[in-house]
């Protein structure tokens, strides 16, 4: 059995991919199971050991709403740090800021939506109020040094509303940019994107500068549209290790795109990301018997079973 792709490079893409890891946070906040801090340590540091740089660790969300993360300051105060990892965790209002700062984190992420409706039911906020909320969280975030990471939501449809104008996402996108944002996630929540609109959005934002893609899978679109992204000048991608979570507020959002799926194509297109297969696929089988189910990754399918890799000096001998 093949174990890693085998490598054809393909022009107009990156050298390099940034794959940015929200598999500790975004995977594991839709999971009915709720993991010990203790496998959480574990997960991210097996992450960091895989070759991850940057790995979204937690949330200070109010534990009643995703009570799967309600351990953030316990995870925080115990897990190892490995020098040159980033690792970010999600805001939502200043309160969460103080509990961030609390504990020295030096990046954190904050979640605006592209719509009306998902604005109210996620954020309690209308699209335009949700502004509001954010712009003593990013001022105050960059006033301790902290760099902000803005996400948008429902990019490219809503359950609710339907399709989601261009305009109204670019318009959403700039305005946090503008707050000082060093990164906006654009990020298709139920998964209903296609090449085609992806490619129109980042245009619509006069190019891929300070842009990064957030795909889930529902539709199976995932590797398609991040391909699309990268050919646009995209070189930041959010995934999940194993493809674990969703959206709690969007019943209609399937599991994240997986890293192992992602790194697959990536090694196959000869764009380098610094990531052990391997070691990820190990990693997804390992979390995936804690949680009580497989893994929806294609590639931890097809490879988790064996997950040490055959290399070609090893068929050698």
């Amino acid at each position: 059995m093949m174990r890693e792709p085998q490598r054809v490079e393909a022009a107009g893409l990156p050298e390099r991919v940034t794959i940015y890891e929200v598999g500790p946070r975004d995977g594991l906040q839709n999971e009915a199971a709720v993991i010990p801090v203790e496998v959480k340590a574990e997960f991210i540091a097996r992450l960091a050991a895989a070759g991850h740089r940057v790995i979204e660790a937690t949330s200070f969300v109010h534990p009643k709403w995703v009570p799967q993360l309600a351990d953030a300051s316990e995870l925080l105060a115990g897990m190892k740090r490995v020098p040159g990892v980033r690792y970010p965790v999600l805001v939502p209002n200043e309160r969460g800021l103080d509990r961030a700062l609390e504990h020295g984190v030096e990046e954190i992420a904050i979640f605006a939506s592209a719509t009306e409706t998902f604005a109210g039911r996620n954020l309690n906020r209308t699209l335009e109020s949700q502004f509001a909320m954010f712009e003593p969280v990013v001022a105050r975030a960059l006033g301790h040094g902290l760099k902000v990471r803005a996400y948008v939501s429902m990019c490219f449809g809503d359950p609710w509303e339907g399709p989601t104008p261009v305009a109204q996402v670019v318009s959403v996108g700039r305005r946090l940019l503008d707050l000082g944002c060093f990164e906006l996630s654009l990020g298709d929540t139920i998964g209903v994107g296609t090449p085609g609109h992806v490619a129109a959005l980042i245009e619509a934002f006069g190019g891929p500068d300070r842009l990064a893609v957030h795909f889930h899978d529902t539709y199976g679109q995932a590797l398609a549209n991040t391909l699309t992204a990268l050919r646009e000048g995209v070189t930041v991608v959010d995934a999940s290790t194993g493809g674990i979570g969703g959206c709690p507020y969007a019943e209609s959002a399937t599991g994240n795109l997986a890293t192992e799926d992602l790194v697959w194509m990536l090694h196959g297109l000869g764009v380098e990301t610094g990531l052990d297969l391997a070691a990820l696929v190990e990693t997804s089988t390992w979390l995936a018997a804690r949680l009580g189910r497989p893994s929806p990754s294609r590639v931890v399918q097809a490879l988790g079973e064996h997950p040490s890799r055959t290399t070609a000096e090893n068929v050698e001998e």
